[in-house]
Order: C-alpha cells, then sequence, then structure tokens
C-alpha cells in the first residue's frame, strides 16, 4: 500500500510549474522498472501503458506540477504529509505510480499519464502536448484525473475565464490633478462590482456548480508625481458547465456595466473550457458506486475538460481534501490516500 513516505519522496522533488524535468525522470525511472509497461516520454511528460489486448482501456492521468513553494519544508508528523502539492496532487501521483509499477495485471488496459504545466496557462499543458505529438496515447473508453477530490467523485468542471481590464485616464501633474483623469481611481467602481458579485448557482445532472469572480492583480501608475493614465486590473471568472466562452465574457461585460468605458479594453489572456458531469458512463456511474457516496460537482477547472474534448468521458477522483490545493497549509493524510488508493484499485481489478 502507497505510504506517505512514498509520497513526501514526490513531494521533496521541486515541480513548480515549468520545472518538472527532474520529477519526471523520477516517475519515468520507476515506471521503466515494470517490464509490462510501454513507457514514452514526451518533453518533461511520461505515459506508460499496458496492451494486453482487453475490451477496455483506462486513462488515470495526473499533473506534474505545484502552484510555487518551497519543497524543502516537507515533512511527515504522524499520519499528517505537510507541504507543497501534498494533496494537489501528488499524494494521487504516489498512488498512480505504484500501482503502474507494481506488476499487477488488471482485466481492463491502463494508461497512466503523468504530465506537466498543468498549473499555468493552458495553453502551456503538456496533456495538449501530447495531444500534439501523440494523440494515441490518450486514448480510451473513460479517464479519471486524480485532482484531489476528498475520497469522492467530483463530476465534470468548471471553465475558467482570465481577463485583463484596462482602464483609461489622462495623465498631469498631481499638484494640478484636475487637469487629467486618475486611471487607478476609475478602479475603485470595477472592484466594488466585482466584490458584491452574488455567485451564479446551476445544478446539472444532480451536481451543483457556483461560479466565481475576483481580481487576482491590479498594476498602475508611472510616477509618484504623476496622475496615472491607465490601470491594468486581471479578473479570473470561474463558470459552469452550461456556459462557453463568449457567454461567460458577454456576463462579465454586462455585471460591469458603465464601469468601462468605450476607450477601455477587455483582453481575453486565457479560456479553459468547462466540462459537463459524465457520470452516465457506466464506468464512471461504477466508480461513484465504488466510493460509498454521491458524486459532487467540481467547482474548480481540471483537464477532465481536456479528456472530454478527446472524445474520452472523464471524472476527477484522488486524494487530500480540495479547500486544501493552493494553500500554505496544504497537506495530506494517512487515511485520505489509503482510501484513493484502495477504491481506485478495487475499481481496476472489477474491469473499471
Amino acid at each position: 500500500m502507497t505510504s506517505l513516505a512514498d509520497v513526501l519522496t514526490l513531494v521533496a522533488i521541486d515541480s513548480v510549474s515549468g520545472n518538472e524535468a527532474a520529477l519526471c525522470a523520477h516517475v519515468e525511472q520507476r515506471l521503466r522498472s515494470n517490464p509490462h509497461l510501454e513507457v514514452v516520454r514526451i518533453g518533461d511528460n511520461v505515459v506508460a501503458r499496458t496492451s494486453q489486448g482487453a475490451p477496455t482501456r483506462v486513462v488515470i492521468a495526473g499533473h506534474l506540477d505545484t502552484v510555487p513553494g518551497d519543497a524543502s519544508g516537507a515533512r511527515i508528523e504522524g499520519d499528517v504529509l505537510h507541504g507543497v502539492g501534498a494533496c494537489d496532487m501528488k499524494a494521487s501521483l504516489a498512488g498512480m505510480l505504484d500501482l503502474a509499477s507494481s506488476g499487477e495485471v488488471f482485466p481492463v488496459d491502463v494508461t497512466w499519464v503523468f504530465y506537466a504545466r498543468e498549473e499555468i496557462a493552458r495553453s502551456a499543458s503538456g496533456l495538449l502536448e501530447i495531444a500534439r505529438e501523440r494523440p494515441d496515447l490518450l486514448e480510451g473508453e473513460v479517464a479519471v484525473v486524480g485532482e484531489p477530490t476528498n475520497g469522492v467523485v467530483e463530476a465534470g468542471c468548471q471553465g475558467t475565464l482570465r481577463v485583463a481590464l484596462t482602464l483609461r485616464g489622462r495623465r498631469a501633474h498631481v499638484a494640478r490633478a484636475f487637469t487629467g483623469v486618475n486611471a487607478i481611481h476609475r478602479l475603485a467602481p470595477v472592484l466594488a462590482r466585482v466584490a458584491a458579485y452574488e455567485p451564479r448557482v446551476i445544478t446539472i445532472d444532480g451536481c451543483t456548480y457556483t461560479e466565481q469572480l475576483q481580481a487576482v492583480h491590479v498594476s498602475g501608475g508611472i510616477a509618484n508625481n504623476v496622475v496615472p493614465d491607465e490601470v491594468v486590473v486581471t479578473l479570473n471568472h470561474r463558470v459552469a458547465p452550461d456556459r462557453d466562452d463568449v457567454v461567460a465574457l458577454g456576463h462579465l461585460r454586462s455585471l460591469l456595466g458603465d464601469t468601462v468605458s468605450d476607450a477601455d479594453t477587455i483582453e481575453v489572456h486565457d479560456w479553459a473550457p468547462a466540462a459537463p458531469p459524465a457520470l452516465s458512463n457506466d464506468h464512471l456511474a461504477r466508480l461513484v458506486q465504488a466510493t460509498g457516496q454521491p458524486a459532487l460537482a467540481k467547482v474548480g477547472w481540471t483537464d477532465v475538460a481536456t479528456m472530454q474534448s478527446l472524445g474520452v468521458p472523464a471524472t476527477n477522483f484522488g486524494a487530500g481534501d480540495p479547500l486544501l490545493a493552493h494553500r500554505s497549509d496544504e497537506h495530506v493524510t494517512a487515511s485520505q490516500l489509503d482510501a484513493f488508493v484502495t477504491t481506485l484499485s478495487a475499481w481496476l481489478r472489477a474491469g473499471a
């Protein structure tokens, strides 16, 4: 059974987005120890798969990267592992790696995917890199993405719309500010509108998605004695699976309303599409059954959307509490790890 020590080995290898090479090499070495696996490395991504001619192929995928943090602070205290990436998602990676390298033969063929650069702009995704170079490696009847879900299935995912809103003013000397227009001051009603945003809530196939909108970055100003003529605020909008980028952007423009003038611009910097639940799929329905708990909605974005765009029904299932992802106190417990590995292995042994 996978232990917290196995997870610690992975957490201790720094793999902030763009720096996954060392962890990828470690994973590749472990996978090549199983002679029953075909192992392919593409950049800092590694794919290992069985090819026994089973009627069903299951894809199990997890990202190698973490958000920025100090990997040297990783530690085990009792039955808790603390460290950046502990639950998002190196606990799941450790379980996947153990099952993949164990040599156990399942009644299904399994493709294990370990990929880079999930935590940054989607255009940089290692999973998309694999899809471009070897799309055949991602083929399957069903897929599981090992994002933390606290032992339940979290279905679908929300889309992510990231935009840069540029507000314009007119430059002037601060001593004669009445001759200019302060762009930073114009930001106040925008932030007030965003702060007062009431999340839209919608239920799809029994899973309830709650949208979110946050200002995540602000830049502006040219000098301490100059009225600024421009300010840029970055907004991150998480949208439910019933909306595409056009609808989401239109909703955002409507929300901002008269706080934005014709001289201002809204530039889309990133769009990652949402994915609806795929729980009508028999394999995924049995995974929900195996957890013993009803499925929930995944309220963040995940590569479930990528797998479903490739025609593979997918869902999220992994070790750790998703509410701890990206936090400074991120951690995972031994019981969360055990629950993930036990359920996933039982599902595979039952033919998914």
